[in-house]
């Protein structure tokens, strides 16, 4: 009989930890802002808000050609494109400088152990121009996985690693960075963060909540955000981008169910945030988190949300079905295990 109670209490506890839940605060509708229709925009990485709309990033690796600097109009609209002048191996970020330079975090390594890189790279791209600048860096301590890319005030970069389970690592260069190096300038381990613990359902479950994989900032950068795949974290920067994340605790506003999300940004005005999941191309929204949902316009077809349209509505009813589903099924299983225990003690 007892073995039957400790049954009934293993998917009791199954039940309850399979059911979804959001994190305790700041959960957020997302609204769409626009959609990505061109064809040659593919699996977004990194996503940055300008005056006169957006510049997103791919990681594709299928082509290296495809792989490329989109800029984009506030309708989501190519309006023009920048190639790399060298294959970049896995563009994951980008942050914006003060004065309007791009730094395009080219970090990620997430391939087997035969072809981890020796060297990182980060690619600049001065306001306006048509090639970028490679520098090269390596780590201290052998290759890590990023999708994080953070800037102090003074311009200097912090990247941020991507960790299934501890903590992440964030490195800044060890010396002044330069450019075309092929060698790489050092870098050096500078601090740690561990997220706080959410219970937000995603596609990657308890490691989605923990693996950080987008960073931002606002324009005054009197704010910073980590992202992973469920939950966006703020901080306050009062002194410096290191020491808020590092020993401040942050806010923390629920993104639920997106696809792979993968980028997150301020928009111009600061107020909410921007993300963007990596998906296939022909139909990849920007949505926006932290203001009220509009009233959603008509639509024609079955082509992705409109602009102002409530967004990952399908993926939080499935998720939602989901747990009925789970709970249905631990309540019929509990109460099968309540009748055998009453014919048993009947017999």
């Amino acid at each position: 009989m007892w073995g039957l109670v400790r049954f009934v209490a293993v998917v009791s506890a199954f039940v309850l930890a399979g059911a979804p839940a959001g994190a305790a605060e700041g959960d957020e509708v997302p609204v769409a802002v626009c959609t990505v229709k061109d064809s040659r925009v593919s699996e977004l990485s990194g996503l940055v808000a300008t005056a006169t709309g957006y510049v997103a990033i791919n990681d594709s690796n299928w082509d290296p050609s495809d792989i490329k600097i989109f800029f984009l109009d506030r309708a989501c609209k190519v309006t023009r494109t920048v190639g790399y002048p060298t294959s970049a191996r896995d563009p994951e970020d980008l942050a914006m400088a003060a004065d309007g330079t791009l730094w395009i975090a080219d970090v990620g390594d997430n391939f087997n152990a035969a072809t981890r890189r020796t060297t990182i790279a980060l690619w600049r791209l001065a306001p306006g121009g048509r090639t970028p600048v490679i520098y090269r860096f390596t780590y201290p301590d052998g290759p890590h996985d990023a999708e994080a890319l953070l800037l102090e005030r003074d311009g200097s970069p912090i990247i941020v690693t991507k960790e299934l389970g501890g903590p992440a690592s964030l490195y800044a260069p060890a010396e002044k960075p330069r450019a075309k190096t092929a060698q790489g300038v050092p870098l050096h381990k500078i601090g740690e963060v561990r997220l706080p613990s959410t219970l937000t359902p995603n596609p990657f479950d308890s490691i989605g909540r923990r693996t950080v994989t987008g960073a931002a900032q606002t324009a005054d950068g009197s704010r910073v955000a980590l992202r992973t795949y469920a939950d966006a974290f703020e901080w306050d920067v009062t002194t410096d981008v290191l020491t808020a994340i590092t020993t401040g605790k942050p806010r923390i506003t629920a993104l639920p169910n997106e696809a792979q999300g993968e980028s997150i940004a301020y928009p111009v005005d600061g107020d909410g945030f921007l993300t963007v999941s990596d998906q296939p191309a022909g139909g990849t929204v920007i949505a926006r988190y932290g203001v009220p949902p509009r009233p959603s316009p008509s639509r024609t077809g079955d082509g992705p949300a409109a602009s102002g349209e409530v967004v990952a509505v399908r993926a939080a009813n499935r998720s939602g079905l989901a747990g009925m589903g789970i709970a249905a099924a631990g309540l019929l299983i509990i109460g099968l295990a309540v009748a055998l225990l009453r014919r048993r003690k009947r017999g």
